[in-house]
């Protein structure tokens, strides 16, 4: 925060007052001096202290603190000081604040210095990562690769040549619909913060039901109503509570369409636009499965959500972040009164980020409202660097090959609105007032209930419209008001400040700074100037706009920092100039519609005279009224959904290839295509790997090698026979073991020896013996281990590998069914499994193959080197085309996986970075793969529901292991000593498995031990048996 400097001088003239009067001079200049105020500003604080009487040091220095520092429980407290009667009780509290403020400040300095070298330290690492890149990349760097000043379009500079004519604008939406309609796109739109439902939003209930609800719920409304879209769903919490309205406890909730009757398009039984808490399938497709165009994140919460679910169906995800965890942890840091590790305890904020670095691995785009967002906010993440990010655009259009780095593209579409029932009021500047309205009609409750406040209400009004809440900065405008004559005299103040009943029972923060207003009204003597009413509806808000218009007056937003700001979007629709910090959003939209001026929110100066300068210059105040009414258009919900499905409609489909076929198991092989391709599909799907490596190494070189070129070159010769138009050939698969199931159990524990897991199989298969004879019972074995390694294991254990359904092998990269004839075998020396090259086609996204591979070695030579021994190599024997294992030979100097993760993401190199629970294996795979996607899939494959599936884990596991808890599935702990205790490569953790997983949650059973009938027992629990 700025001006926090001459904290010390403050406290020097405190020790050195003792509360003299003569030393008033000494204690003002000195503060002021070391703040660079002028001898103006001096003046008018000595004049200040002398209109309080009796000065005292210690109040007057907390006075000039608080002010300037956004600490709420400093707050808090000085305004409960404040209140208290006893001269010598409140001045002693002030003294002890005095010193917390000096503690603080000193704090604040370590903060900042540690921030410095982090940030030093990231920076060097971006430099290598670019190096390490211009390294990779053998051909010459393009003129857009250069630089900033190159003829390359900017990442972020997504501007249409086009732009809609004027507000609600139908020639360009019917321009749109003859261009597409043909297509009938649905997308599914993702929002699980805050209370959502269409009508009546409750905004301003919570601190997290604000305008990112509103925002999502205006997109879906204006997607289901644009030509081309066959159906928008938005998928949020169902929350069933009596603290709640019933409301949010529905299941769905169709939104009504904007000007439905603009649009020719064809609108079929269940299309439109809708909020659905519980996903209904029989609304969507006759029942029939329907893959949406895209799938859009909304904040980091469903932002995580949506990168599982666009993993899970192979649908391009589209994320926004509204408000990003990286950029609040910066602005508390700056405050300096908590540590990283501090904050991280109090918000959980680790985990905020690491959704959001995800989104940025899985994301084909992120939108964002403003290009600050992108360069200021987004350039704090590992995943993205837009010097990089220039440089993989240059290369794709040059179709050059980037060596696996992705970076997603960032687009800024600013968030629409609906202006079709707004109606400019027009205004004389001759006279005191516009034209009036309708003079039949009445004037709004909301004008009586403001215009109450004021002793001469036909001034122009200065319109405030924000919570209560220090980022919104409102004390500030008030001391602004307050100490400029002139603009008292010319101009009235309304602050409308949400809805309150009785001060005492709002928030303590939201308290806090509503007395504090309260007091400022009072100190400035403003009454009769000010406005602050209690109540008002959201339907309201207008009515407030039309009011501040009709009085000639202005808008102003002076928060902190804004991130986007539609209130000034909003102000300006009604033809309201605005004046508005120069941090965040107000940028973006100033530059659209230049109808107003930017400030500094710290400077009350500044904010005084630009709200003078427009309240006294009726020709300025005219020219920026028509300027935002001329181009307002640029942020209509036409205009938003417009560039939107531009931008959507050039993603690449990447449905699956197969399609989901119930009576699978009852196609014969008279039935199938002819033989010619039926082997082919063969070969696909009943790829042999071969034990005898030595042999084949022998012969034709390295083993692994070859087994992923083959590998490779069959799923090629696969995915071209399915686009030769052959049909149903997928469904020409022989495995009806898993489609017949109606409860499968997951076998991952990973925290015990191989002797332990043996033995903990063959008690499941006993406790289940009479379910596992009757066929209603399947088993699937998920493991970080390679599909050889299993087959060994199971081998020593006497275990036949048909016992089971399916195996997860690699943590997720492999998903492998046991071969169905011993015909199929071409010798003994071939591993009976076949590996699933669809599941394959689900997870190649954003794999960077070769190039990771090369990156990673690179990385392993570098930490040996860096240690002096051989701490990590390679393990080709457990590698495979989507996973690269390494053996770890020293756990205690191996890096922990989030190092691992963010060297990788620094470098544009999309991964899971996985280690097993000992701590010696090392799987790097798929960015959206993992165990518990392997599960989804199986799923959206053969239909093998989840909610029917029970996983039995250790108590503890792989890095994956928090996945396996969480879900709809069922889930069983076996407790006991003969859990080995997990590595320590897993102890340095981005955020606790706490913050993620609820160990209270309905479907989770602990076990002690893993005898058969404590196994039964736990299986009956869920259903899975019968008692």
């Amino acid at each position: 925060m700025a001006g926090n400097d001459w904290i010390n001088s403050y406290l020097e003239a405190i020790l050195d007052a003792g509360g003299a009067a003569g030393e008033i001079s000494a204690a003002a200049g000195g503060g002021s001096g070391v703040a660079g105020a002028s001898g103006e500003k001096r003046d008018k604080s000595s004049l200040m202290l002398r209109e309080r009487g009796r000065f005292s040091p210690a109040r007057y220095f907390v006075e000039e603190v608080i002010s300037g520092f956004d600490e709420t429980d400093l707050y808090k407290t000085w305004v409960r000081t404040s209140a208290m009667r006893s001269p010598q009780e409140r001045n002693t509290r002030l003294e002890n604040m005095s010193w917390r403020i000096w503690n603080l400040a000193r704090k604040k300095k370590q903060i900042e210095g540690e921030e410095a070298s982090r940030l030093s330290k990231q920076h060097q690492e971006r430099e290598e990562a670019r190096q390490y890149a211009a390294a990779d990349f053998s051909e010459d760097l393009s003129e857009g690769e250069k630089g900033e000043n190159s003829n390359e379009p900017s990442i972020h500079d997504e501007r249409t040549m086009t732009r809609m004519p004027r507000i609600g604008s139908t020639d360009a939406i019917e321009a749109w619909a003859s261009q597409h309609k043909d297509k009938k796109l649905y997308i599914v739109l993702i929002s699980i913060h805050g209370l959502i439902r269409g009508e009546n939003m409750e905004l301003g209930r919570d601190s997290d039901t604000g305008g990112q609800v509103k925002y999502v719920v205006e997109l879906a409304r204006a997607l289901g109503s644009t030509p081309g879209i066959y159906r928008v769903d938005l998928l949020t919490r169902q929350i069933s509570a009596p603290d709640v309205d019933w409301s949010y406890g529905e299941p769905t909730e169709m939104l009504s369409p904007i000007c439905s009757e603009n649009f020719g398009h064809e609108m079929g039984e269940s299309s439109g636009a809708y909020i659905m808490s519980k996903v209904l399938g029989e609304q969507v497709g006759s029942g029939q499965p329907v893959w949406p165009v895209v799938i859009h994140g909304h904040y980091a919460d469903a932002g995580d959500s949506a990168a599982l679910l666009s993993g899970a169906l192979n649908v391009p995800m589209v994320f926004t972040g509204h408000s990003l965890g990286r950029d609040k942890l910066e602005q508390i840091l700056k405050q300096g009164r908590q540590t990283r590790d501090e904050i991280n305890a109090t918000y959980k904020i680790m985990r905020r980020i690491e959704a959001e670095e995800l989104c940025l691995d899985a994301s084909e785009i992120i939108i964002t409202s403003t290009r600050q967002e992108i360069e200021q906010q987004w350039g704090l993440y590992d995943g993205f660097d837009l010097t990089m990010a220039r440089k993989l655009r240059a290369r794709i259009k040059r179709g050059v090959s980037c060596f696996g780095r992705y970076m997603p593209r960032m687009i800024a579409i600013p968030p629409g609105m609906e202006f079709s029932h707004i109606a400019p009021h027009d205004v004389d500047l001759d006279g005191e007032a516009g034209n009036e309205d309708d003079s039949a009609s009445p004037d709004p409750p909301i004008w009586a209930d403001i215009m109450r406040f004021f002793s001469n209400p036909r001034k122009p009004m200065i319109l405030a419209l924000a919570r209560p809440d220090p980022k919104k900065n409102i004390t500030t405008l008030i001391k602004a008001f307050g100490e400029h004559r002139e603009l008292r005299n010319l101009a009235n103040l309304t602050l409308i400040m949400g809805n309150r009943d009785v001060i005492d029972e709002m928030s303590s923060t939201n308290a806090a700074v509503l007395t504090s207003v309260l007091k400022l009204i009072d100190k400035y003597d403003l009454y009769g100037q000010v406005a602050y009413p209690k109540h008002h509806k959201q339907s309201e808000v207008p009515d407030i706009y039309r009011l501040a218009a009709r009085t000639k007056g202005v808008f102003i937003n002076c928060a902190f920092i804004e991130p986007f700001g539609l209130t000034l979007i909003e102000a300006a629709a009604y033809g309201l100039p605005m004046v508005a910090t120069r941090n965040g959003g107000p940028v973006d939209i100033h530059r659209v519609l230049d109808n107003g001026i930017l400030v500094d929110p710290h400077n009350q100066n500044e904010i005084a005279e630009a709200l003078y300068k427009l309240v006294s210059d009726k020709h300025l105040w005219a020219q920026c009224r028509q300027n935002g009414l001329k181009n307002i258009h640029q942020f209509s919900w036409p205009e938003h959904c417009k560039n939107y499905l531009s931008r959507v409609g050039t993603l690449k489909p990447r449905h699956p290839r197969w399609q989901k076929s119930n009576d699978a198991t009852e196609i014969s092989e008279a039935d199938s295509p002819e033989d010619s391709l039926r082997d082919v599909h063969d070969i696909s799907l009943n790829l042999k790997l071969s034990l005898d490596s030595e042999k084949s190494g022998s012969k034709e070189g390295n083993s692994n090698i070859v087994r992923r070129h083959l590998e490779d070159a069959v799923q090629k010769l696969s995915i071209s026979v399915s686009a030769s138009s052959v049909e149903g050939l997928s469904e020409n698969v022989r495995w009806p073991s898993l489609c017949g199931r109606k409860h499968i159990i997951v076998i991952a524990v990973d925290s015990v020896q191989d002797a332990d897991f043996v033995q903990i199989i063959k008690n499941i298969f006993e406790a289940s013996s009479y379910r596992r004879l009757s066929c209603s019972v399947g088993f699937v074995l998920s493991t970080s281990k390679s599909i050889s390694e299993i087959h060994a294991l199971l081998i020593s254990g006497g275990i036949e590998t048909s016992d089971f359904d399916a195996f997860i092998c690699n943590s997720g990269s492999d998903l492998c069914y046991p071969s169905s004839s011993s015909e199929d075998m071409l010798s003994p020396a071939e591993l009976p499994f076949m590996i699933d090259l669809d599941y394959h086609t689900q997870i190649e996204y954003r794999w960077g193959g070769e190039g990771l591979r090369k990156t990673l070695i690179r990385w392993a030579a570098e930490k040996n080197s860096e240690s002096g021994q051989n701490v990590i190599v390679e393990d080709e024997e457990s590698s495979s085309t989507y996973c690269i294992s390494f053996k770890v030979t020293n756990t205690e100097a191996a890096s922990p996986v989030k190092e691992i993760r963010r060297t990788m993401r620094i470098q544009a190199l999309r991964c899971h970075v996985l280690y097993s629970h000992d701590g010696s294996k090392l799987n790097v795979i798929p960015v959206l793969a993992s165990r518990s996607q392997a599960l989804r899939y199986l799923y959206i494959r053969w239909g093998v529901e989840l909610s029917n599936m029970t996983v039995v884990v250790g108590e503890s596991g792989d890095t994956d292991y928090e996945s396996l808890l969480g879900g709809v599935h069922k889930t069983i702990i076996l407790k006991g000593s003969f859990n080995a205790v997990p590595n320590q490569v897993h102890a340095a953790r981005s955020y606790s498995l706490q913050d993620v997983v609820s160990f209270e949650k309905p479907g989770l059973a602990s076990v002690e031990g893993y005898g058969p009938d404590n196994l039964k027992s736990a299986l009956q629990k869920f259903g899975i048996l019968k008692d």
